[in-house]
């Protein structure tokens, strides 16, 4: 899960990323301490969650909050503020918590669990759904798209995420690349190496390559994949080599 803090304390921001970095699994993108510089940061950058102060410069916590409402993908916000007259309206915003300052341990631990319960069941939901007569819902700035399978070119490990790549573009899977695999039943899918997936039928050229490993090339892809030398025997037997 991706976050960025709005606070414009250095000391309460501080302490907020001391129990986000040591009590939960949610990253830490970014830190702003105004809501301008967050406006143009979410309009670029997916986040999935939002801990905002109310009273920060230059568009404060709450019209930033109205504004971010609009978005057709919205974050998760959590306000932590020491304004309690502003609840209300927050939830009318349908904010995920409302914190109040001084917050104890228990009860900022207690919204980073809601949090991360939350996107258990996110991801239960979309894993349910993700694969339809031979689609995949990916993520794509900030929006899912369906891809037909057939279309995937390669795949990417990267962190935490799955980069997916047709000759359209890169797309997103917001999962391991182990998890992605298991929705690839096809054949046609071959694993060259701990980070590459790749669909043997859009290679066009393979190269031998150094300590007799292949460097394979796709149809209208510039990437390069390669096969690692404890993929070789099972991908010559694939390819018929």
């Amino acid at each position: 899960m991706k976050s960025i803090i709005v606070e414009d304390e250095f000391p309460a921001r501080e302490e907020l990323k001391y129990f986000i970095n040591n009590f939960s699994n949610i990253d830490i993108l970014a830190e702003f301490d105004n809501g301008l510089d967050v406006l143009k940061f979410i309009q670029n950058n997916f986040v999935d969650v939002i801990f905002l102060d109310i009273n920060i410069p230059q568009f404060d916590g709450m019209l930033l909050a109205k504004t971010i409402s609009q978005f057709k993908d919205k974050p998760k916000i959590v306000f932590i503020t020491a304004y309690k007259e502003h609840a209300v309206d927050a939830f009318e915003l349908d904010a995920f918590d409302y914190v109040l300052k001084p917050y104890s341990d228990d009860r900022i631990k207690a919204t980073l669990k809601k949090l991360e319960k939350a996107e258990i069941k996110n991801d239960e939901i979309i894993n349910i759904n993700t694969t339809t007569l031979g689609n995949l819902t990916l993520w794509k700035d900030n929006k899912l798209v369906v891809v037909n399978i057939e279309e995937i070119y390669y795949c990417e490990a990267r962190e935490r995420e799955t980069l997916v790549y047709t000759k359209d573009g890169q797309y997103i899977y917001k999962n391991s690349m182990v998890e992605f695999e298991k929705k690839l039943t096809s054949e046609k899918f071959f694993k060259t190496h701990r980070s590459y997936i790749v669909n043997v039928n859009k290679i066009k050229e393979i190269i031998p390559w150094f300590n007799s490993t292949y460097k394979l090339k796709l149809n209208g892809i510039e990437n390069d994949i390669y096969v690692s030398r404890s993929k070789i025997k099972e991908f010559k037997k694939l390819m018929n080599i």
